[in-house]
């Protein structure tokens, strides 16, 4: 099993600020975190899945 990553990994896996990420998670468009306790982690796995998901220039 892989490290279970935070919102500042996945901003920092994309190159973005970590305000973006939550603003992802907020409109629901971004990759899926599931709560861990009061806390919001994502699967590596599931965030690359994500990318590859995406339009071109969407991201």
């Amino acid at each position: 099993m892989h490290k279970l990553w935070g919102p500042q990994d996945v901003a920092d896996y994309f190159g973005v600020p970590v305000g973006t990420v939550y603003q992802w998670r907020t409109r629901g468009t971004g990759p899926t975190g599931k709560r861990v306790g009061k806390h919001v982690r994502y699967r590596p796995e599931d965030v690359e899945a994500w990318f590859d998901a995406q339009p071109e220039g969407v991201i």
